[in-house]
């Protein structure tokens, strides 16, 4: 990983800004194929966006392929925090439920996969019981169990050995952190997690210290996936999950692929969810985006795992060649640059408010694709399909109106509140695997250069961002200053999506996502009265509270609330984006149209 500084680099964003340009003209032009789709296949521009498209001329069979410029950060169900992890896993994992096979909307709803009904609540919002289904087996056949169930989620204690997923039910059902973990319990009974118990093989029971009206939702994580202990490799168990749903891995090479095959042991009677269509599923890694993304126009591939839409170069293509392919969706994505506190002299607001009106956010804009591939100007750190949120009507810095190019005397009256006013050198941390993210950079880069800051960029592998940028002390010591990066709902609430950014307890000294390292006690406060909150008009109204402390903070500059581009190979039917899954294809009932 080297800072590039080049004007080799310059010329390279300059060139995808050119690009980019072009693009906007040819889609305000309505330039390629038309809506109808093409002879080739196609669905047509858009006819997966919040919609089943070719659900009635998918066959069983054949090898569906995914193409994707980064590995996950984990295949372990405990570790994973990628949202297209997420959605991938649910071939070799199962859940107590799960969201619905729907686009749009109701794909956001939840529904039973290994429980029989929704959870039963007693105890006034404290106890959550469950029943398993009949039939449901590991890949080797023997039964799973409501103990692999319980084992599955007490793994997410050992945050010494398997680090990096989301902590929310730990957080939820010991938020005391009295539970030592699997590894660790020393307890004389050996029983676990009291706050979950197993009065048989078929029945689960959670008992919250305190309501959680977002419970339900974190027991569809993939997170609270079973795993049955004999098969526990701990840290290597990310090589080779064991199987509790219609795929297995047949192999595994990380930062190269993936190869999931049938799970003979899987019963079809015993899944309301999957119907595992393809025989084989298979997952390539290239870190070059431009030849990932022409392989998959050229039929290679079927879909881009990582869902972050197609590069610069390939849109152009796309919309004039194959638009009866493409889908454009909304995400619940904000893409933004974030200023750790610990590192000088972003401990200053002033400094942290110098940077977001020094910022030319049009231009950061165009770097991210422009208005149809990367999103509407971000204002404000709430997605707008989330509720709470309220889009561009809040935005406090003017980011999408007066300064939406910039504005260099304010940034330079806070640069001098800040006791910087000549500025200062800092240095941005950026994954290489993402273009439009490095191309971000190199703009914002280039704005605060006008205003006496002087910003190094700092290039790394994505899939290693947990001990990276996720370990605050790495932050320090490399003094990242500036992190990029994008965040999109673990589930549709505030608390699914702010909780692990700006809750003080969810600052981990590895797999941290708290970037800013927010120690807020108001907005610590504001999450709590929240997650105790039944009514949902005032969980809305709490939300909207929330992301305004953050904001008047200064902790983030927004950059997009992010628009995607998505590729669908022709060959593929039953396809529909949902909300469960930030826009995101639904990967689980995927299916070919032909085997051959």
């Amino acid at each position: 990983m080297t800072t590039q500084r080049t004007s080799g680099r310059r010329k390279q964003a300059l060139a995808a800004a050119a690009a980019v340009a072009g693009l906007l003209t040819l889609a305000a032009c309505g330039g390629g194929n038309d809506n109808g789709g093409s002879s080739s296949g196609a669905a047509g521009f858009d006819a997966a966006n919040n919609k089943v498209a070719q659900a009635d001329q998918v066959k069983k069979g054949g090898t569906l392929k995914f193409v994707s410029t980064q590995d996950a950060d984990f295949w372990d169900t405990t570790r994973g925090y990628y949202g297209f992890m997420w959605d991938f896993a649910r071939y070799y994992s199962r859940q107590l439920l799960t969201y619905k096979t729907a686009p749009g909307a109701e794909g956001a709803k939840l529904t039973p996969d290994l429980a029989t009904a929704m959870p039963e609540v007693t105890d006034g919002g404290k106890t959550y019981t469950l029943h398993l289904r009949d039939g449901i087996t590991w890949e080797d056949g023997k039964p799973i169990t409501s103990q692999d169930v319980k084992y599955g989620i007490e793994r997410v204690w050992a945050q010494d050995v398997l680090s990096g997923g989301p902590i929310y039910i730990q957080q939820m059902l010991d938020p005391n952190n009295t539970y030592k973990g699997p590894y660790k319990d020393s307890s004389a009974d050996k029983l676990g997690l009291k706050a979950i118990s197993t009065p048989d093989a078929k029945t689960i029971v959670f008992h919250l210290p305190k309501p959680n009206s977002d419970f339900p939702e974190v027991l569809a994580m993939v997170a609270s996936s079973p795993v049955r202990q004999d098969k526990d490799t701990k840290a290597k168990y990310t090589l080779h999950p064991f199987s509790s749903g219609p795929y297995k891995f047949q192999s595994y090479s990380p930062g190269k692929g993936l190869v999931l095959v049938r799970n003979t042991s899987w019963k079809a009677s015993s899944d309301p969810i999957r119907k595992a269509y393809p025989d084989k599923i298979t997952l390539d890694i290239s870190s070059n985006q431009n030849d990932s993304d022409q392989r998959l126009i050229n039929g290679d591939y079927d879909i881009d795992a990582s869902q972050t839409g197609l590069g610069p170069q390939a849109r152009q293509i796309a919309l004039k060649q194959h638009k009866g392919n493409l889908d454009n969706p909304v995400s619940g994505f904000i893409r933004y640059a974030v200023f750790p506190q610990t590192v000088k002299p972003f401990d200053n607001i002033h400094c942290r408010k110098a940077v977001i009106y020094a910022a030319d956010h049009v231009s950061i804009q165009t770097a991210r694709g422009g208005p149809v591939a990367g999103g509407d100007i971000g204002t404000n750190m709430l997605p707008p399909s989330v509720a709470g949120g309220e889009g561009q009507k809040y935005d406090p810095y003017q980011i999408a109106g007066a300064n939406k190019n910039g504005n260099a005397n304010l940034a330079k009256q806070e640069l001098k509140a800040c006791g910087q006013p000549n500025g200062f050198s800092t240095t941005i941390a950026v994954r290489n695997n993402k273009a439009q993210e490095v191309a971000t950079a190199t703009s914002l880069q280039a704005s605060l250069k006008k205003v006496g800051i002087n910003a190094d960029i700092y290039q790394y592998d994505g899939s290693q961002s947990s001990g990276i940028i996720g370990a605050p002390a790495n932050v320090a010591k490399k003094k990242l200053g500036i992190i990029i990066m994008g965040w999109g709902p673990d589930f549709p609430t505030v608390q699914g999506y702010g909780l692990p950014l700006w809750n003080s307890h969810y600052i981990l000294q590895s797999g941290n996502n708290n970037f800013a390292m927010i120690k807020d006690k108001t907005i610590d406060g504001l999450f709590d009265q929240y997650t105790t909150t039944q009514d949902e008009a005032g969980k809305t109204q709490i939300a909207t509270q929330i992301n305004h402390k953050v904001s008047e903070g200064a902790y983030y500059l927004p950059f997009t609330f992010e628009r995607l581009l998505n590729f669908r190979s022709s060959r593929v039917g039953n396809i529909y984006t949902s909300n469960a899954y930030s826009g995101y294809y639904d990967f689980v009932n995927l299916g070919l149209k032909s085997t051959k």
